[in-house]
């Protein structure tokens, strides 16, 4: 199981200014709604397909739909390795963001439920400090981990997807892995950073560490159907 492929020392420059250009930049920020960033609700799945600009050959797929049911309306979010192979899911309340679930893939390739601690991992503002931390079984019995996310507004943007200028929003999430070996009571802590971008009325469409080493980009979003025939092939 792959986690985090950087190690990143990361250093912050803020600076601050007068000018009323800059607070009328600042407002704006503020009063933009995040959930319009999210993914849409959908009542067909969608597949969307990110490719690694790094190694070209390599993608990831992430498949998003909507499940009703005594809970209410909710929001699964998957995501799966190029092979086709889960690697975690994410299952978010409609009406706040809220995380219900965060599943998580042992060695046997077994789906299982993490306990999870913080549950925010959107912002409803931009103000917000979105914080997850999920604890999980790692590669063997004896390996527990502990992921936690910080995320944070960084800036808005524009993006070019299907040759439309898209508004969006980028995000940097400040991220820690504690890998607890549970029978040698031992620890190994793990931080990154790395930069999201979740774009109006598409959801997730980019993410890479600060020194683009690592760096997925949304290519193309895919029927159910179109998946399995490309998985299949």
């Amino acid at each position: 199981m792959k986690f985090l492929g950087y190690l990143v020392c990361c250093v912050l420059l803020f600076s601050c200014g007068n000018s009323s250009q800059e607070e009328n930049t600042k407002h704006s920020e503020v009063s933009l709604n995040p959930s319009a960033f999210f993914y849409p609700i959908c009542d067909s799945t969608r597949i969307y397909v990110y490719r690694d600009l790094i190694n070209g050959l390599n993608e990831e797929f992430h498949r998003v739909y909507k499940v009703v049911d005594s809970k209410g309306p909710h929001l699964i979010v998957e995501r799966y390795a190029s092979d086709g192979r889960l690697l975690e899911a994410f299952n978010y309340n409609i009406d706040s963001l809220d995380l219900i679930d965060h599943i998580t893939v042992n060695a046997k390739q077994e789906k299982e439920q993490a306990i999870l601690f913080k549950n925010r991992l959107f912002p409803m503002t931009l103000s917000e400090e979105a914080c997850f931390a999920s604890k999980f079984r790692g590669v063997n019995d004896s390996m527990v981990i502990l992921k936690e996310i910080t995320r944070k507004f960084s800036s808005n943007s524009t993006i070019e997807f299907n040759n439309k200028p898209i508004e969006t929003l980028v995000f940097k999430d400040f991220i820690r892995m504690t890998n607890m070996n549970i029978y040698k009571r031992k620890e190994e802590e793990i931080t990154g950073v790395q930069v999201v971008y979740f774009s109006k009325g598409i959801g997730l469409t980019e993410w890479h560490s600060p020194s683009k080493s690592v760096h997925f980009k949304l290519e193309k979003i895919l029927s159910q159907e179109q998946w399995v025939q490309l998985i299949k092939k």
